[in-house]
């Protein structure tokens, strides 16, 4: 695999080496050895999967700091802009966002330590969306910042009139009114 590092130098992209002949391709998907090795050391526990339609946002999630969850994500089918933004006030890259088309083509992964909102927009007409997790979901440990937050810039890559969110997703409160988000601490496992 290769490792393309981003503007946040936490959060990267995995390409996966690609085997390809005349029946079709194989990859290796994750190896927790090679992960340590070219990453960080991460143990993941738990395994999520959504499917969604075209302009679906899905986001700006994250754990609160007592079930943080660091992600590794990938696409199977269709195609996303997935969207990274540093939640670790102290941070020097606080408030800031990484933004990296996942697709069933280029078979990118996007690894999110943990410590950053998480969300993506499907671009395709349909998509399935598969998330690593190195800590179990905890309801009572939801986080999420609005995703259309003017003071984050993201360009969603969709037309306002084809956005859809669910109620939740609609109210979330902006980067700078959220009640909790993390502490950055640059020796701190994220």
């Amino acid at each position: 695999m290769q490792i393309i590092p981003t503007s946040i130098p936490e959060v990267v992209i995995i390409e996966p080496h690609i085997f390809r002949d005349g029946r079709g391709y194989f990859f290796e998907s994750f190896s927790e050895q090679r992960f340590a090795e070219l990453v960080t050391p991460t143990h993941f526990v738990q395994d999520n999967e959504s499917r969604s339609s075209y302009g679906v946002v899905r986001g700006l999630h994250f754990q609160l700091p007592h079930h943080a969850q660091a992600k590794l994500v990938r696409v199977v089918r269709g195609r996303v802009l997935d969207v990274a933004v540093d939640v670790r006030a102290g941070s020097p890259t606080f408030g800031k966002h990484v933004a990296v088309e996942l697709s069933e083509d280029n078979h990118r992964m996007l690894f999110l330590p943990r410590g950053f909102a998480h969300g993506f927009s499907v671009l395709s007409d349909e998509a399935v969306f598969q998330y690593k997790c190195d800590n179990y979901y905890a309801p009572d440990a939801e986080g999420a910042i609005a995703w259309d937050d003017p003071a984050l810039g993201i360009d969603w890559q969709l037309p306002a009139e084809a956005i859809c969110l669910s109620e939740k997703d609609s109210k979330h409160p902006r980067l700078a009114e959220a009640p909790q988000l993390f502490d950055y601490s640059p020796t701190s496992r994220l």
